[in-house]
């Protein structure tokens, strides 16, 4: 075996992404899709199938699809179908599965991701709708499984990669991607800890000169993003090991385990499956007229792509804090309203990304619950930029006071504080002929041309000052004080 076998294969993956639709009911029902019902209370008989019922397709579903799929350039079907997937499973209270086969609501399109500041563009192969089936548990030191219907019939759209990614990184970076998609557009919340979003990935591995694709195998039970590139991780190495000792890779579902790093089969899988696909005889074809699709396109939100370029471009901030701001639609909304009330686009940039997203760490869940507004957060700015605060005490002193009390300004809160800097000379003076008195050895060493010491008188006037000295002028005035020992 060679020292470096990884080297000899590439690695093959496509993935399936299963979004939960943020829908108020179901795809075909009126069930409730809120999670964390109690068991089996948020179904009906339409979502059972019971005889002599008819299932009606939820319009917003095919809306949020449309959106998503407008988003990752894909031809919209105008013409679509409901196909039903015969299989059988305990979860499944129909026995079958309504999805789309032959229709799917979005065909092709491609989703950019930046890997080590290249771009790539992963192709997709569709984007479809289908409703989720039940979830099976199993009660540990038993042999019974419990099922909760309550997730049957909830609506998903399944994303379908083709099998061009290549590494275990530019999964992540495309699972990245599709859950900030998903979360701009509200077609989802992009929980995978909830199972709102689930991804399946298909992974093989064959030489690199090879023409032909290795043995597929198919990994589930991958709670969060960085789980989707452990088990990819995994998998590649338990396959080339396989290779390398002779041994056959078979086609199969393998289950990942977090705790351990690795994946263990569940079942094996057929070269083709046979779910007998036919129309749904209960549901009529759906059309989308241009009308429709215009409504559509018209509702859509500024993309990550384009909020990237305009705060690049127009903002003018650097790539980096543009990056960070329109990592959630929520953050860059927030940026664009503090911007409606200030100019200085950088410092607004610079509060997001610090004091701002430091009190979002300690406990908010998005910026949308912060108590301090965009219009009052521009008037902290501005009171730092025109010198009547200092930052440190604007984001120390301030905006505490103004995360208690956000009905009060920024200027009548920093003067209840008494933090209000002064540039008056007569006020600042005495703060600084004290330092240099109480530093003698300081003065000496400045005199004999260790400039850099500068910074250290600056800090205690600052410091004794509380500070409210203006510090440009607090600068100004102990160079010339310096400058006349």
């Amino acid at each position: 075996m060679l020292s470096n076998p990884v080297s000899k294969y590439t690695a093959v993956i496509g993935l399936e992404v299963h979004a939960q639709l943020l829908t108020e009911s179901k795809i075909f029902a009126s069930d409730a899709t809120a999670y964390g019902s109690s068991p089996n209370t948020s179904i009906g008989a339409i979502s059972l199938a019971h005889p002599g019922t008819l299932p009606k397709l939820n319009r917003n579903v095919v809306e949020l699809a449309i959106r998503m799929g407008l988003a990752c350039h894909s031809g919209i079907s105008r013409f679509m179908i409901f196909d039903r997937k015969n299989y059988f499973y305990p979860d499944l209270p129909k026995g079958y599965q309504i999805t789309q086969d032959r229709t799917p609501i979005c065909k092709g399109g491609f989703v950019r991701i930046n890997l080590d500041d290249e771009e790539k563009q992963i192709q997709l192969n569709r984007i479809h709708l289908e409703e989720d089936a039940g979830k099976s548990m199993h009660v540990e030191g038993t042999d019974d499984t419990w099922v909760d219907f309550n997730r049957a019939g909830v609506p998903l759209i399944e994303i379908v990669t083709e099998p061009v990614i290549r590494s275990s990184s530019e999964a992540y970076a495309f699972l990245s991607e599709v859950r900030k998609l998903v979360r701009y557009l509200d077609v989802c919340d992009g929980n995978m800890e909830e199972g709102s979003l689930r991804c399946d990935a298909n992974v093989s591995v064959m030489l690199k000169e090879a023409t032909e694709f290795g043995k597929k195998v198919e990994i589930k039970n991958m709670n969060s993003i960085r789980n989707v590139q452990r088990a990819i991780d995994a998998e590649i190495e338990r396959q080339i090991g396989l290779l390398e000792r002779g041994e056959t890779i078979f086609s199969e579902t393998r289950l990942f385990n977090a705790d351990t790093g690795t994946t263990c089969s569940m079942r094996t899988k057929e070269e083709l499956n046979d779910y007998r696909y036919f129309p749904d005889p209960d549901l009529s074809p759906v059309e989308v007229s241009e009308a429709w699709l215009d409504e559509i396109k018209a509702s859509m939100p500024a993309l990550p792509d384009e909020l990237l370029n305009k705060f690049t471009s127009y903002y003018k901030l650097p790539p980096y804090d543009a990056g960070v701001l329109t990592e959630s639609r929520d953050m860059a909304e927030y940026f664009e309203e503090v911007c409606k009330h200030t100019q200085h686009y950088k410092a607004a940039s610079n509060w997001l990304m610090g004091p701002v997203k430091s009190a979002l760490n300690e406990g908010l869940r998005t910026v949308n619950d912060l108590p301090v507004s965009p219009s009052t957060l521009a008037q902290l700015i501005e009171l730092v930029e025109s010198a009547k605060v200092s930052f440190s005490v604007a984001s120390q002193k301030v905006f505490p006071e103004l995360m208690t009390n956000p009905d009060k300004s920024p200027l009548e809160t920093a003067q209840q504080l008494n933090v209000l800097q002064t540039s008056n000379e007569d006020s600042i003076l005495p703060i600084i002929d004290s330092v240099l008195t109480d530093f003698p050895d300081k003065v000496l060493e400045y005199k004999r041309g260790k400039k850099g010491i500068l910074a250290m008188f600056m800090g205690e006037v600052m410091k004794r000052s509380k500070g409210k000295a203006d510090p440009k002028v607090a600068n100004q005035l102990i160079q010339k004080k310096l400058e006349e020992k």
